[in-house]
């Protein structure tokens, strides 16, 4: 028997985009879905959209929400899910053929797993940003090696809207409780209650960008949020023994300045001669070579100096365990 799936679609304003969203959810092969739509006190046309495709396929479910935000919405939804596996759709995007079939396929009955399918950024107005495509590239790189987690601290490696799990294990690990960004916080709640990812080799998601995305818009999604979300599950699921930090720009000195909020020792390492010797919050910095700690974080977001980094730090025996945290 088909498994039932619950597709959370919390909805804000997208009208512009939301009939070609629900086409590509209609036209899957794999009918036995349910689709929970929470429209968040939409201004626009949303609301009326959703109600009359509702009017004609009772799968689609229709709730309001009293303009409490995304998360909220998450939730509100979650709680209306009947399936027996549970996937998030946001209203901009676009399934691709044979989504929820090849998700469902690659589950099976097995617990503890995320299905995760490679995206596609796409925009329509005009040409793609090369921050979009550079993520697109090095997040399909790890899904098709399912290391999706080997490096989380960088950025968030679940893509939000093209994951599936059995709804009893997005249940157990929490569901959409967690607080913004959304996406980053599960991702790290499946790590820490260590559901493996099960990487699909496809595209499934079309992943659009334009002007007015939350992730563009909204405060919830400024950098010190992910940087602060970061340094709280650093903190309580890696170690700080003998910690080092690499790197004194804007961001360095933002997690040196947690880690002091948060009574952790650490040695400062900068490989930028002008800096060694200075003292920032009455650290001194030390030059790289001198480099013996154990865990490290590194905060220099240049490729080739991070390559340098990560070259230098394997020269070391024993190699220390070390952190992208750009």
């Amino acid at each position: 028997m088909m498994k039932l799936v619950s597709i959370i679609l919390p909805v804000f304003n997208a009208a512009p985009y939301l009939n070609e969203c629900l086409d590509s959810i209609q036209q899957q092969g794999y009918h036995n879905w349910e689709l929970i739509a929470v429209d968040d006190c939409s201004t626009d046309a949303s609301l009326q959209i959703l109600e009359e495709r509702a009017a004609s396929d009772p799968r689609i479910n229709v709730h309001s929400n009293e303009n409490k935000g995304l998360v909220n919405a998450l939730v509100a939804g979650e709680v209306e899910a009947s399936g027996e596996c549970i996937t998030r759709m946001d209203a901009d995007d676009l399934m691709c053929e044979g989504r929820l079939s090849i998700m469902v396929e690659s589950i099976g009955d097995k617990e503890g797993i995320v299905a995760v399918g490679l995206v596609k950024y796409f925009r329509t107005d005009q040409a793609l940003g090369k921050g979009y495509l550079k993520y697109e590239k090095w997040l399909n790189s790890l899904t098709c090696s399912s290391s999706n987690f080997s490096q989380i601290y960088k950025e968030c490696t679940i893509p939000s809207p093209c994951w599936m799990m059995l709804t009893k294990d997005f249940r157990r690990i929490g569901g959409f409780s967690g607080g913004y960004p959304e996406d980053y916080d599960l991702a790290f709640r499946m790590r820490s209650h260590q559901v493996r990812v099960q990487g699909i080799n496809e595209v499934l998601l079309k992943w659009r960008d334009h002007g007015s995305r939350a992730s563009r818009t909204d405060s919830n999604y400024a950098d010190n949020r992910f940087l602060n979300l970061k340094m709280k599950y650093f903190i309580s699921h890696e170690s700080t023994k003998n910690l080092g930090l690499w790197g004194a720009g804007k961001k360095g000195k933002k997690i040196a300045s947690l880690l002091i909020q948060n009574s952790i020792e650490f040695n400062w390492y900068t490989n930028n001669p002008n800096k060694i010797g200075r003292e920032i919050y009455s650290i001194a910095l030390q030059s790289s070579e001198n480099n013996t700690s154990e865990n490290v974080i590194i905060a220099v977001a240049n490729e080739e100096e991070q390559l340098e980094i990560k070259g230098h730090l394997e020269q070391i025996n024993p190699v220390p365990k070390y952190y992208f945290f750009c």
